[in-house]
């Protein structure tokens, strides 16, 4: 074989070696724009997961201090019942003792 020829022959060799070398250096920076795309995925999941569970733990705040309030009417209610009732009772036994002084029968 002469030069030129083996001059053409390694330059064909040395397109080859750098189409296989891009070959594989684009499949490797595929695999990594792709692993990076997955864990992009994954920090927005997990950053959407963490803001609804603050959203919740908010919202959850919400709901037991209603709860508390509602309980305290609740209380404040039945005080005011036994209030009344003592009341209805009390107006109850002078009724009675008023009656039975003026001769009449309690009722």
């Amino acid at each position: 074989m002469d030069v030129a020829t083996l001059g053409a022959i390694g330059t064909i060799l040395v397109g080859l070696a750098t189409a296989a070398g891009a070959a594989i250096g684009k499949r490797g920076e595929n695999r990594t724009a792709q692993a990076a795309g997955v864990f992009g995925g994954y920090g927005a999941l997990v950053g959407d997961l963490q803001e609804e569970r603050d959203k919740l733990r908010e919202r959850l705040a919400d709901v037991e201090r209603q709860l508390i309030e509602a309980f305290r009417e609740l209380a404040d209610a039945r005080a005011e019942k036994a209030q009344l009732l003592s009341q209805i009772h009390d107006l109850t036994g002078e009724r009675d003792r008023l009656l039975a002084q003026l001769g009449g029968p309690p009722t």
